[in-house]
């Protein structure tokens, strides 16, 4: 599964490599055993950083969500205009999605995760300040629509597309540009624009 980091790892240094573990095989498909292999690690050794594997789990997509989260916040900041700080957070997230294919397929194992109250605490610990961000970003576009769908459709009207990436390039009309996160971006953004001022003008 992949290369030993040596004896003297870090917290830090286990949840890098797992990160790529629960990426492929997602948490049903991983053991604490597998982790501590390409850690080089016992499993004793292991238990000693993590308790059991939910909690493992979970500082592994915390782990892998955080800095990504942070530079996503800034762009919700970098301009007194919403639309403006809408289209950078649009923008910056296609890219991401994009050009860090592990972490993408963290995300779909994440979305696909059936336990419930793991969903919960993975909701509230790690993904809700960014959601809150964008939820209170898109109310002040139009105050008709319901910010709690508009912010879940926008997320994933970016992250559906991109993990349809490799299936897409063979249906019909598929260019190769469509794979550009520009242009991802652009089409997402257009979407939002025609649908609000549309809803706005004749509401």
């Amino acid at each position: 599964m992949g290369q030993s980091i040596g004896k003297r790892q870090t917290r830090e240094d286990i949840l890098e490599f797992s990160v790529s573990l629960f990426a492929e095989f997602g948490y049903d498909g991983v053991s604490m055993r597998d982790v501590a292999a390409v850690c080089g690690l016992t499993p004793a050794a292991l238990y000693y950083h993590f308790p059991h594997k939910e909690a493992l789990y979970l500082e592994v997509v915390a782990h892998a969500f955080r800095e990504k989260s942070a530079a996503l916040l800034n762009n919700l900041k970098d301009s007194d205009s919403p639309w403006v700080q809408l289209e950078n957070f649009i923008t910056n997230l296609a890219h991401l999605a994009a050009k860090d294919e592990i972490f993408l397929r963290l995300m779909q194992w994440v979305r696909l995760d059936s336990e419930e109250i793991r969903q919960q605490k993975l909701a509230v610990h790690v993904f809700k300040d960014l959601f809150l961000a964008v939820h209170a970003l898109v109310a002040k576009l139009n105050s008709h629509y319901d910010p709690y769908m508009l912010s879940m459709s926008i997320i994933s009207l970016v992250f559906l597309s991109s993990e349809g990436r490799k299936i897409r390039k063979f249906m019909p009309g598929y260019r190769p540009e469509h794979d550009q996160p520009d242009v991802l971006a652009r089409h997402v953004i257009d979407l939002l624009r025609m649908g609000l001022f549309q809803h706005r003008t004749s509401g």
